[in-house]
């Protein structure tokens, strides 16, 4: 008997949900691993270290945790490469020497340097130190900050949805050459593809130059709604929620319309016809602090804002199971927690596709008005 297609993606949904609900049970936030309780993440103050932990970037990837019949927390997952420009040079080694833990009490060794990792952040230690000593603000005071070039799990999600888009696409362009019609998945990427390019390149940027630039909306529009889609799952990603990715892409919207503005969009911008000339020098301030300041930073703060909360939002909803467990009861706690998360979840699907969708629609309208022929409005 044939299954219908939404009932699956329902219960996929469900299924992601559940993961998560059970996830915040299993694992713990490495602040924590020596409670007494072997970590577990169940009461309000660790559910909030818990989500802040969570959303932030990591130089280990951890698929779950587990507390041990002795009490001792267990961690599955795999490490990442932790590469650093010391005072003597480059040095690199495993994340997995940290232990997981977060608080510099590890110190790892390597080419007679020592290191510790304090809240995400590698530090190096003043030589002769042999522990990390903080002040009254848990500040370290005998170490200092690295360059560091780790592969961090934000890098490794970057490098698989870029290696992803390119097979989609690159396979979706052979079908092209080879048949008339594509077949298989290239059936889903082409009414995407004919829509950023039919809805969103070609009205705002016009019929002359849309072109030019339809490639870089839709490198753009798939990057943003595929990682948007795998900060859902419990795999921990959360790429589009860290400020230096989105600060990223505005800077490249913003690289492309500043290079590709015409003459008549400097005009328009540095001296503005039509208005008294005491007036134009105040309004080519403003209009440069829209172009090069306002308008990248509507981009990069509109994704990072709107991902973050949407990720803090379903895992607070998750976390009902604990922090109201006592007035509400386990079971009454845990059904609020799953009905509530489950349609926020879904509301998260839509929001995914949606931040995709205007961060690539205000892209082509900056660059549409950069490239536009200003001399038809004389």
């Amino acid at each position: 008997m044939k299954i219908a297609q939404k009932p699956i993606k329902f219960l996929l949904i469900a299924v992601i949900t559940l993961f998560s609900a059970t996830s915040f049970a299993s694992e713990s936030d490495k602040k924590h691993d020596d409670q007494k309780d072997g970590g577990r993440v169940n009461s309000k103050e660790k559910v909030e270290a818990y989500i802040l932990h969570h959303i932030k970037d990591s130089h280990d990837f951890s698929l779950f945790s587990y507390t041990s019949d002795e009490g001792e927390r267990k961690h599955v997952g795999f490490p990442l490469p932790i590469i650093l420009w010391t005072s003597e040079g480059l040095v690199t080694f495993m994340s997995s020497e940290f232990h997981h833990n977060d608080d510099g009490h590890v110190i790892v060794e390597k080419s007679n340097l020592k290191f510790a990792k304090i809240h995400s952040k590698i530090y190096e230690l003043e030589e002769g130190a042999e522990a990390v000593t903080f002040d009254e603000t848990h500040h370290a005071t005998n170490a200092h900050k690295l360059l560091d070039f780790s592969i961090t799990k934000s890098a490794v999600g970057i490098l698989f949805i870029g290696l992803l888009l390119l097979f989609w696409f690159s396979r979706l362009a052979k079908q092209y050459k080879t048949k008339k019609v594509p077949t298989g998945f290239a059936r889903v990427l082409e009414p995407l593809v004919l829509y950023v390019r039919d809805e969103i390149a070609r009205p705002n940027i016009g019929e002359k130059h849309y072109r030019r630039f339809t490639g870089y909306l839709l490198t753009v529009f798939f990057f943003i709604w595929v990682l948007n889609l795998l900060g859902l799952t419990p795999l921990g990603f959360n790429v589009t929620g860290q400020l230096a990715v989105t600060a990223c892409l505005a800077i490249f919207t913003l690289v492309i319309y500043t290079v590709s503005g015409n003459k008549g969009y400097w005009m328009h911008m540095l001296w503005m016809p039509g208005v008294p000339v005491l007036i134009r020098p105040v309004l080519a301030i403003i209009e440069l602090a829209g172009a090069l300041i306002i308008k990248p930073f509507s981009l990069l703060v509109r994704l990072f804002a709107n991902i973050s909360a949407g990720h803090i939002v379903v895992m607070s909803l998750i976390a009902i199971m604990f922090t109201l467990k006592e007035s509400l009861g386990v079971v009454g706690a845990t059904g609020l927690s799953f009905v509530l998360s489950f349609f926020i979840l879904l509301i998260e699907v839509l929001v995914a596709f949606l931040q995709a969708y205007i961060f690539t629609m205000l892209s082509a309208l900056f660059i549409g008005m950069a490239v536009e022929d200003h001399g038809e409005h004389h």
